[in-house]
């Protein structure tokens, strides 16, 4: 496979905002976010981050790469759970600095490690002027212990 090389942004802000070259702006870690929606319904599955490696084995294979910043190295979505995503679109931003995927994900359907869908399963409230985390999905697709050997 030939290596993708991403030109350079260019500081005229109509080039950037206009049709052409894609020219993503890695932020000083050489990272740039990625928001991952379902391509069928529109929900918000995952944010993610990529290298400029990520993003061209993505744009290339058709199947979605991050770079984990925990692990440091790329990370191929789904991998080891099955449930691989397959980008139908990708889009940028006005000045190239985002990503949005809209995928397909095959498997269990699950995006989060924890076995849902979504990594957005929590809303925050207030309770008694405290921030507090609550459930709203508690549907499982598959069991992390199983599929992880946690």
């Amino acid at each position: 496979m030939r290596e993708l090389i991403f030109n350079q942004p260019s500081d005229d802000k109509s080039e950037l905002e206009d049709a052409g070259d894609f020219t993503p702006r890695f932020d000083d870690r050489g990272l740039i976010t990625a928001i991952v929606t379902d391509a069928g319904d529109g929900e918000l599955l995952m944010v993610a981050h990529m290298n400029a490696q990520a993003l061209a084995l993505t744009i290339q294979t058709g199947i979605a790469h991050y770079f984990s910043r925990s692990r440091g190295k790329i990370w191929k979505k789904g991998e080891t759970s099955g449930n691989l995503q397959t980008v139908k679109e990708i889009r940028t931003d006005c000045d190239q600095d985002a990503i949005w995927l809209k995928v397909e994900v095959a498997g269990h359907d699950a995006t989060c490690h924890t076995g849902r869908r979504s990594c957005f399963y929590r809303t925050v409230t207030l309770e008694d002027g405290k921030p507090m985390l609550t459930i709203v999905d508690d549907d499982l697709h598959f069991d992390p212990n199983d599929v992880y050997g946690k």
